[in-house]
């Protein structure tokens, strides 16, 4: 792994009830360069058009595709990703949201933290991420 990860645990155990299998931890310890990203959107990031569709884990995937791209872009990979958080329009959609998610950060265990919010800055949003991750110094 590319940084300490403190007290790993995957959501499987968490959260028995529900259909999730995401590798989380508690803390990460990182020294290197940081990388901030805006929290991501289901849309393009060459145009900004929000993609054709309402589905949310198709925005989920649309939403972790920018952050990987972005991470990328800046010099670093998903493993380097140590915390997200992400903002939900409906509770409902945490599973798929989640395990959707889950896709892209297996075997990284960064730190997450959920929350619902009343709304998006677009209407048909479901689902914004923002992301950190830190480059390990060479």
């Amino acid at each position: 792994m590319a940084h300490t990860r403190i007290r790993t645990f995957n959501t499987k155990e968490t959260y028995p009830e529900q259909k999730l299998d995401n590798d989380l931890c508690q803390a990460v310890v990182a020294r290197g360069t940081m990388i901030f990203l805006r929290g991501q959107c289901p849309q393009d990031l060459d145009s900004a058009k929000t993609i054709d569709s309402h589905d949310p884990v198709e925005q989920t995937h649309k939403v972790m595709q920018n952050i990987r791209q972005l991470v990328q872009e800046s010099g670093g990979q998903m493993e380097h990703v140590t915390k997200l958080v992400v903002y939900l329009t409906d509770v409902r959609h945490r599973e798929a949201v989640y395990r959707t998610m889950g896709e892209y950060i297996n075997g990284v265990f960064p730190v997450c933290t959920g929350l619902v919010v009343v709304a998006l800055a677009r209407p048909e949003w479901l689902v914004e991420i923002d992301a950190t991750a830190v480059v390990p110094d060479r």
